[in-house]
């Protein structure tokens, strides 16, 4: 079973470990505040943010760990459409905020299509890797 990175348990992402280059809870006046200049329904901001928040921040996991977070990925694109609004939407009781007005993002499947895009331009080398072995041994 391949384990978390940095914890001693199952890796088990969500689509929500996506956003969390943009949780801004209590860092509102500094990441917030940047945030607030890109507007997510623009594409070429959502470019801009998917390579500075996502992709940066998952530069350091290995080619397996990277497989399997595109992997929920993909699946969640092949199922529901109403789990990419429901990822936006702001729990009161989480110690987590994403930045103001994304809970009306116009169209949030299409933010996360453009992250599987980009994900799968910026690590087709190491996806393909990791989809020539053999899952359980991981």
């Amino acid at each position: 079973m391949l384990m978390h990175p940095f914890l001693d348990v199952p890796y088990n992402p969500s689509l929500g470990h996506f956003l969390g280059g943009f949780d801004i809870y209590d860092r509102e006046e500094s990441l917030g505040v940047e945030l607030s200049a890109y507007d997510p329904n623009c594409p070429l901001d959502r470019e801009f943010l998917i390579s500075k928040f996502i992709i940066k921040r998952f530069a350091g996991l290995s080619y397996r760990h990277k497989f399997v977070l595109f992997f929920v990925l993909g699946e969640a694109l092949d199922g529901d459409p109403s789990v990419f609004s429901e990822v936006f939407d702001h729990d009161p009781k989480a110690p987590s905020l994403l930045p103001v007005g994304w809970s009306e993002m116009m169209d949030p499947r299409a933010f996360f299509e453009d992250i599987h895009s980009k994900l799968s331009e910026t690590w087709c080398d190491q996806l393909y890797k990791a989809s020539q072995e053999d899952f359980s041994t991981w």
